[in-house]
């Protein structure tokens, strides 16, 4: 299922949180953590809980990593027709608003992403690089969860939920998240939900 809110995920990003804050050194407490996920088109984001889970997993790992000089949640990876709105801010354009209000050191957290593929790689080891080093600011980005002993302890968890019926684990407020679908989930724009049957399969969660 969504695991945005399973504790070893949670505690797997706050783990890379503190190990990224502490290259900063005396920079540290002033930093502010800005945390990356993929950019989707606003029509999307309006008929789903993809930013509502994204504000949460940010905000959970804020409090236990502690963020003396604040958080925010951004985006990265935009495409498409640029008259087709997407989500927003852009990481480069909140870096440089960041700059301009003051802020002197930034921990980049790829809170959307698993790995350091290429995507991370380039837009912010590459781009969002370029842009702090152009603005003077002191940035470091933090790993992904990856190989985290403890998001690898959560997949387990998962497995175990679903084969052998194990108590699901959840943090936050919004509970274990379900892992099929309800039938009039993600509606988009103009479409109408079908009719209630209790024998209709859920789509599954992809």
């Amino acid at each position: 299922r969504v695991f945005f809110n399973h504790p070893g995920f949670i505690d797997a990003q706050v783990d890379r949180v503190r190990a990224a804050r502490a290259d900063l050194s005396a920079a540290a407490d002033a930093a502010r953590i800005v945390f990356v996920t993929h950019a989707v088109p606003t029509s999307m984001a309006r008929h789903s809980d993809y930013v509502a889970q994204h504000q949460e997993t940010a905000r959970l790992v804020a409090e236990r990593a502690g963020a003396p000089a604040g958080w925010d949640l951004v985006f990265c990876s935009r495409s498409g027709p640029p008259q087709v709105p997407w989500t927003g801010p852009d990481v480069n354009d909140h870096l440089t608003d960041l700059h301009e209000q003051g802020v002197r050191a930034v921990v980049l957290v790829p809170i959307g992403f698993l790995s350091d593929h290429m995507e991370v790689i380039h837009d912010l080891d590459v781009e969002a690089r370029e842009t702090a080093d152009d603005l003077g600011l002191a940035l470091v980005r933090a790993g992904t969860v990856g190989t985290h002993p403890a998001f690898v302890a959560a997949i387990v968890d998962l497995v175990r939920e679903r084969v052998a019926g194990t108590p699901p684990q959840a943090v936050g407020t919004f509970g274990p998240w379900h892992d099929a679908c309800p039938v009039d989930c993600c509606l988009m724009p103009g479409q109408d939900a079908p009719p209630t049957v209790a024998s209709a399969p859920s789509r599954p969660r992809r």
